[in-house]
């Protein structure tokens, strides 16, 4: 069950569960306003009804029962992150969570202590994971390895992504432990199409279809050095087969009856949990 699927993401990742062969719940918990303009949409020829806020405590009830392997995903809005995630664990329904923002700390915290099962991360495409795996063994293995230099993060998203990259916050935090001082308030948000097309080279056609671009400079002291590492993602469709994933991953760990329930990609993906 795909929360919202009136949005992008969402759209994009109720049709990679099509594609998968699961079955895909035709309800998605959405806001007050989507559900009165909207009413439903199509995924893949599958109509998909929307559910308002003052309907969904009753209509989860109804779902639960007709869909007893019930596991939801939500793609909504940084606002309502914190609430969605409360409504999930208050009514025991496992959940994937890529949406962006909110208050990470009390998010992780209020799942953990809730015993919910979730698979919770800022990225849900496995190839950037892997990178960023890749920059936290490097952070483990090599701390201080590039103290005094200078960083500058540069990230490229559709005008309407409001936050900053949960991936660049991420990443950032690697580099801190690697001897970089740098804040999440420094991650230059580029929304503009003159900057995102001719400095980051987004293609014209992607620029408002969906792109990620994530740009992170590392210079020397005296300038003699830079390195520069990038992930450039077109489109939506690396994340939401990512997401279709962690959902068949999360379902795995229902069944056994695991202790640990709170999860994040690295734990996918370590798990080989990829089709």
């Amino acid at each position: 069950m795909v929360n919202s699927c009136a949005g992008k993401m969402g759209h994009a990742t109720a049709e990679a569960v099509v594609r998968a062969g699961l079955t895909l719940v035709p309800y998605s918990l959405t806001g007050e306003s989507e559900a009165v303009a909207v009413g439903n949409v199509g995924v893949s020829g599958i109509p998909v009804e929307l559910v308002g806020p003052e309907k969904r405590q009753q209509a989860i009830e109804k779902i639960k029962s007709e869909y007893p392997d019930l596991v939801l995903v939500d793609y909504t809005l940084p606002s309502v992150l914190n609430g969605n995630a409360e409504f999930y664990c208050e009514n025991k329904l496992p959940f994937v969570m890529g949406t962006t923002g909110g208050d990470r700390d009390k998010l992780l915290a209020d799942v953990k202590a809730s015993g919910n099962y979730a698979v919770i991360a800022p990225n849900m495409g496995k190839q950037i994971v892997a990178f960023q795996t890749m920059m936290e063994l490097m952070a483990e293995q090599f701390p201080g390895c590039f103290s005094g230099y200078k960083l500058h993060v540069a990230e490229s998203h559709q005008r309407t992504k409001v936050d900053t990259s949960g991936t660049a916050k991420a990443v950032v935090q690697s580099f801190n432990k690697m001897g970089l001082p740098y804040t999440e308030e420094e991650i230059e948000k580029v929304r503009t199409v003159d900057e995102q097309v001719g400095r980051m080279g987004v293609p014209e056609q992607w620029v408002d279809a969906g792109h990620a671009f994530h740009t992170y400079t590392l210079t020397s002291p005296d300038g003699s050095v830079v390195l520069e590492f990038k992930h450039n993602v077109c489109g939506r469709e690396v994340y939401a087969e990512g997401t279709v994933d962690a959902a068949i991953f999360l379902h795995r760990q229902i069944k056994a009856g695991g202790e640990q329930r709170l999860f994040n990609m690295i734990d996918v993906l370590s798990a080989g949990a990829m089709r």
